[in-house]
């Protein structure tokens, strides 16, 4: 059984921000078909800056405590500033995760950048989606 800090262990029994927004500015779901873990992450955007922020995520002790954590993180933060919560960031905030669970903190990340692409394309902002294939470059 993987070994979990103390701040890993408080996220997991009492996370933060859990929920759904259900006029949500953006939406954004990230998930590991491996592990079965399934983030989602509603966003409110006030004045360029995320007044408000939730989640429901679908998986494991980690997962839980990362979506908690990120959702803490992001809180009144810029979109500028949100996108800089990377999974190391996450990682170290929840003093370490163990090596297998690790993925768990980029799923959180992801699903935060996703919830914000969304916010943006709403706004008619193109976003640039990081992988693309071939055929589908402009």
């Amino acid at each position: 059984m993987p070994v979990y800090s103390e701040k890993v262990m408080e996220h997991f029994m009492n996370p933060r921000n859990v929920g759904e927004i259900e006029d949500a500015d953006g939406i954004g779901e990230e998930g590991n078909p491996v592990c079965g873990d399934l983030m989602t992450f509603y966003i409110k955007v006030k004045d360029n800056r995320l007044s408000d922020i939730k989640f429901k995520t679908f998986g494991c002790g980690a997962a839980i405590a990362v979506s908690s954590m990120v959702s803490e993180m992001a809180m009144g933060k810029t979109l500028e500033e949100a996108r800089k919560i990377t999974p190391a960031l996450v990682a170290k905030e929840l003093e370490g995760l163990p090596k297998n669970k690790y993925h768990c903190s980029n799923l959180g990340a992801q699903a935060l950048n996703k919830a914000i692409d969304d916010y943006l394309r709403k706004q008619g902002v193109k976003v640039k989606t990081k992988r693309r294939r071939k055929d589908e470059q402009e």
